[in-house]
C-alpha cells in the first residue's frame, strides 16, 4: 500500500548500500516510487528490474554539480515530480585532527556537506514551484554529540545541521519541510569497511585510540536495525507537521538529552560572566 493516496516520489542519494539502500527498499515496499542514486551503479542495477516503473537508478556523484543537475532532470523527466529528497550520501572519517591530511578534511566536507548542498540547491526550484516538498537530511548522533577522533566527520554534520535549521526557516512559508535525522549506531558497514581511518599517532592512543577500539568492537553489533530506521523516517515524512529533528535509537535520545542538560548547566555557570558585555548604562 502506498504511503499516501497518490504514490510519492523519493530521490535518495547514496542508495547503493547501508541506510540508503534500506530506505529505498522500504519506500518501494510501501508502493511509493524511488529515484536511487549512487556512484556504484552495479549495486543499484537490480532495483528497476525488481520494481519496473516504480524504481529508477541513476549514476550520480553528489560532489559534481553538473551530475547532480542532470540526475534531478532525469528524475523529473521520468516521474514528473519529486516529493521527498533524502540526502543520505556520505561517509565516516576517524582520526585526530593532527592525524588527518588536508585532503582528508576537504574530501569529508565535499561529500558530507557540499554534496548535500548541491542536491538540495538543485531540488529547491522544483519544490518551490510546486509549493511542496520534504528535504530529509541524514545527519548523525555525532552531529550533536561528537567523540574524540570525529572532529572532521562531526564538523561536517554540525554544518549540515546548521544549514538545515536555517533552510527550514527560509522555506516553511513555501510549503517545504525539512527534517534532520540523527541516528545512533545502525547495523550497517558504516563502522567497518565503509569507515575511512587516518594512520594513528601514539600520542592520541588514550583518546582517539579508545574510540578506534570501541568502533572495532561495535561493528556488526550496532543496536539499531536499518529496516526499522527506514520505517521511522518514512513515518516522519507522513506526519502533517513533521519534526525538524528526528533522533533514532535509545542511545541517540539518551546522549542528546544528557548533552543538552550539560549545555544548560554551562549556561547557568557562565551567566554572570557572559552577561557583562553590554555598554554601561
Amino acid at each position: 500500500m502506498a504511503s499516501a493516496d497518490k504514490p510519492r516520489v523519493w530521490f535518495i542519494t547514496g542508495a547503493s548500500r547501508g541506510l540508503g539502500r534500506s530506505l529505498a527498499d522500504a519506500v518501494l515496499e510501501t508502493g511509493d516510487r524511488v529515484v536511487a542514486t549512487a556512484r556504484d551503479m552495479d549495486a543499484l542495477a537490480e532495483l528497476p528490474d525488481r520494481y519496473p516503473g516504480q524504481a529508477m537508478a541513476i549514476a550520480h556523484d553528489v560532489t559534481h554539480t553538473e551530475q547532480t543537475a542532470n540526475a534531478v532532470d532525469q528524475a523529473l523527466a521520468e516521474f514528473g515530480g519529486i516529493d521527498v529528497l533524502v540526502n543520505n550520501a556520505g561517509y565516516g572519517l576517524l582520526g585526530a585532527l593532527e592525524e588527518l591530511s588536508e585532503e582528508d578534511l576537504r574530501r569529508q566536507f565535499e561529500t558530507n556537506l557540499f554534496g548535500a548542498l548541491n542536491v538540495t540547491r538543485a531540488m529547491l526550484p522544483h519544490f518551490r514551484e510546486r509549493r511542496s516538498g520534504h528535504v530529509v537530511q541524514i545527519s548523525s548522533l555525532s552531529g550533536v554529540v561528537p567523540n574524540p577522533g570525529e572532529g572532521a566527520y562531526a564538523a561536517s554534520k554540525f554544518a549540515l545541521e546548521g544549514m538545515s535549521e536555517s533552510l527550514a526557516q527560509e522555506v516553511a512559508h513555501l510549503g517545504i519541510r525539512v527534517t534532520i535525522v540523527e541516528p545512533g549506531p545502525v547495523r550497517t558497514e558504516f563502522a567497518g569497511r565503509s569507515l575511512s581511518r587516518a594512520d594513528p599517532m601514539d600520542d592520541y592512543a588514550d583518546s582517539v585510540g579508545q574510540v578506534r577500539e570501541f568502533l572495532n568492537q561495535l561493528d556488526g553489533s550496532q543496536p539499531n536495525d536499518p529496516a526499522r530506521v527506514a520505517r521511522a523516517i518514512i513515518r516522519a515524512t507522513e506526519q502533517d507537521v513533521p519534526p525538524l529533528r528526528l533522533p533514532l535509537g535509545e542511545q541517540a535520545f539518551a546522549q542528546i538529552r544528557d548533552h543538552l542538560a550539560e549545555r544548560c548547566r554551562e549556561l547557568d555557570e557562565t551567566k554572570s560572566l557572559g552577561l557583562e558585555t553590554a555598554f554601561a548604562g
